[in-house]
């Protein structure tokens, strides 16, 4: 299983402190301040483990067919509503849920725009408004498409991996949020969405609509 390398600085810096504690934790004559070294390393552990699961990249397979638009991430649908005159499907990513983000269409990535916000959570009703977001539009001969990586009560940072003027597959990676997060995909009004509410969606595999 790969890892992606923005795991890297949480995952390498506590398996270090976790074997400097257990080890010293069988070094130290004191009862007492043993167990706590040990106990606190394998916290430090199982923090690790955590973040080796977290931040892991599987494998997948890309779903290929004409006019199909891919769900842009793993997660939860949680609202499908209309904003701005495109239809927008809104997923919730638990810690638990892959945080990488792909491309749900082919096509340019015509804009990217970082806002600065707030962290509220994902099922508040103002936070797809007020955090932290990056905003990707994509376009391509079909329309335009747009993909919200918005930060959560948990997650503090939207991660782009492609900048303006990319030329996309679909499926293609870009970009991740740290942790619990929502990310949010605007449609045109002529696709048929092909998912609901509630339903589980995975990156770059589910189909979440057609055009």
């Amino acid at each position: 299983m790969r890892i992606l390398k923005e795991g890297i600085p949480f995952i390498l810096p506590s398996l270090l402190v976790s074997v400097v504690l257990v080890t010293a934790s069988f070094s130290i004559s004191n009862y007492g301040l043993s167990n706590i070294c040990l106990a606190v390393g394998l916290i430090f552990l199982v923090f690790a483990l955590f973040c080796v699961f977290f931040f892991r990249d599987p494998k997948i397979t890309i779903t290929r067919g004409d006019g199909i638009i891919l769900s842009p991430c793993n997660g939860t649908v949680m609202e499908i509503t209309e904003d701005d005159g495109m239809q927008v499907i809104r997923i919730f990513l638990s810690v638990f849920s892959v945080h990488l983000q792909r491309s749900p269409v082919s096509g340019t990535v015509t804009n990217i725009v970082h806002k600065d916000g707030k962290f509220l959570a994902a099922w508040n009703p103002r936070a797809h408004i007020e955090n932290e977001q990056n905003i990707f539009t994509i376009q391509n001969e079909n329309s335009i498409f747009i993909v919200r990586q918005i930060a959560g009560l948990v997650a503090r940072r939207c991660v782009s991996w492609v900048k303006t003027g990319d030329v996309l597959k679909a499926g293609d990676k870009i970009g991740m949020i740290k942790f619990s997060s929502q990310v949010d995909l605007h449609l045109p009004k002529t696709a048929e969405v092909l998912i609901k509410l509630g339903d589980k969606v995975k990156a770059g595999i589910t189909i979440a609509a057609k055009i």
